[in-house]
């Protein structure tokens, strides 16, 4: 265990946050999220798992990455299938978490989200099993 550190958050997970550098993204996927099929075109290679929901993770995740802000769209969910203007129920529970940190989710077609998420650096398996409940996250930086 460590001060200031969310107990959800596991050695695996902190080294995957601390090596990804600005640009790199992770996915925090539900429990249906084909995570080890994706996970394995990742840099990680390997899927990370945590036990709690995607909101919980989202907000254990966020008091330690900082979120680009130079590039448009640093947070992206999946679009829900024949209806891409709908907003899954864990997506409206992230929104105000979001907010507060200044960000506002877009979304992508399912299959441009799994191709998205190939390209990231890391796939964090969630407990989450609402649908939907899947978000990639692009690292930023830091300022002096």
């Amino acid at each position: 265990m460590l001060k200031g550190i969310d107990a959800r958050i596991s050695p695996d997970l902190l080294r995957v946050l601390a090596r990804m550098g600005h640009g790199d993204e992770i996915v925090i996927a539900d429990a249906n999220f084909p995570s080890a099929a994706v996970a394995r075109h990742t840099v990680a290679q390997t899927e990370l798992r945590i036990d709690c929901d995607a909101v919980a993770a989202l907000r254990a995740i966020l008091s330690l990455l900082p979120i680009d802000s130079f590039e448009p769209d640093p947070v992206l969910t999946m679009q829900v299938v024949d209806d891409p203007a709908a907003v899954p129920a864990v997506v409206a529970e992230a929104v105000p978490l979001l907010a507060a940190e200044g960000l506002r989710p877009a979304a992508l077609e399912r299959f441009a989200f799994y191709d998205r998420a190939r390209r990231g650096f890391a796939v964090l398996r969630t407990a989450e099993t609402r649908p939907y409940g899947n978000f990639i996250l692009r690292k930023g930086v830091i300022s002096a």
